[in-house]
């Protein structure tokens, strides 16, 4: 019969930091949003974070889970070293270099149950976010490269509208080249907060308006003290090639009146190539196109019958964590 395994009671909060300060090793189930607490106690940093802090680091790695930024590598491509627990009671260490390790990694809990992971970190830094609003379509396909390096992560979030996206949300490092201010290729900064899908309070949301703030507190799209995103959802997401990214956008523009009627969100995010063989972002740069659908399972899935259909000319790959009805072929 099947099992579930929970990671739950593995969330220690002690971090034992590399004498060099170029790791940390972490219990598995600790959730982001913990262990970025414990990295400030340490002046320290990891390299990205995804859009919800909510999550666990093992889930996380396991699942190829990911943040924004060209070259920014998904959340696994941090992992230095793992521990597990095999089937037949073994715990199993591996670091990078040993053979096989890529395919350790992103494991999908297939292999055991992970119970400790080292993670690569740098010195803390500063991050400023702003959104910007009404980029034209025509814009986003003359210049996609161009808006997506505007920052050191760049979200793009649309409903499909006929003329413009709804909102580019720049996440720019202090440290680094200053990212666009008051306007970005024709869209607009926005005069307020904004929530990740339009219409709803922005209270959950990480500060913006170009606020400096720690990493953690600007990379996320959500603070940790806060229901993420709209709590009440189902969640699917397709990553391709990037050099795929305009035709395939183009084709799902194409399915708008089927998608519009369950779509909370769509958010348009690149990945850089990794070496993780489970990977969505196995040797090719990326782009990843993520639906926050309305709770209605069996419209949800129908809808994607005909969105894989659009989208399988640019050889898309499933984000093993959310819904998807693609066979392993």
């Amino acid at each position: 019969s099947a099992e579930l395994v929970s990671l739950e009671e593995l969330t220690g909060t002690d971090v034992d930091v590399a004498a060099d300060r170029r790791t940390v090793t972490v219990d598995a189930g600790l959730r982001y949003g913990e262990l970025v607490t414990a990295l400030h106690r340490e002046g320290l940093a990891l390299h990205n974070l995804a859009s919800l802090p909510h999550i666990s680091v093992a889930g996380a790695v396991a699942t190829a889970t990911h943040g924004s930024g060209v070259g920014n590598r998904n959340l696994a491509a941090a992992v230095a070293g793992l521990e597990l627990v095999t089937s037949d009671g073994e715990l199993l260490r591996a670091a990078r270099g040993d053979a096989d390790f890529p395919g350790l990694v992103v494991g999908l809990g297939a292999l055991g149950v992970v119970t400790r992971v080292t993670l690569d970190v740098e010195p803390a830094f500063q991050v400023q976010q702003r959104v910007f609003e009404g980029l034209p379509w025509s814009t986003l396909a003359e210049r996609f490269d161009d808006v997506v390096s505007a920052g050191y992560g760049v979200s793009l979030f649309t409903l499909f509208g006929d003329d413009a996206l709804d909102m580019v949300w720049v996440k720019a490092r202090t440290d680094a080249a200053e990212g666009p201010v008051g306007e970005l290729f024709g869209a607009r900064e926005a005069d307020g907060e904004r929530h990740p899908i339009p219409g709803i309070d922005p209270a959950p949301t990480t500060g913006q308006l170009g606020a400096p703030g720690l990493w953690s507190d600007r990379l996320p799209h959500f603070r940790m003290g806060f229901t993420p995103s709209n709590g009440d959802e189902i969640q699917s997401e397709f990553l391709f090639p990037r050099r795929h990214a305009v035709a395939a956008i183009e084709a799902l523009r194409g399915l708008s009146g089927r998608i519009r009627p369950l779509l909370q969100t769509c958010e348009i995010r690149t990945i850089a190539a990794d070496d993780l063989w489970m990977s969505t972002a196995y040797e090719q740069d990326s782009v990843a196109l993520h639906f926050t659908w309305r709770q209605d399972q069996a419209a949800v899935q129908e809808l994607l019958v005909h969105l894989e259909a659009a989208l399988e000319p640019f050889g898309p790959r499933p984000h093993w964590g959310k819904l998807f009805l693609a066979d392993a072929a």
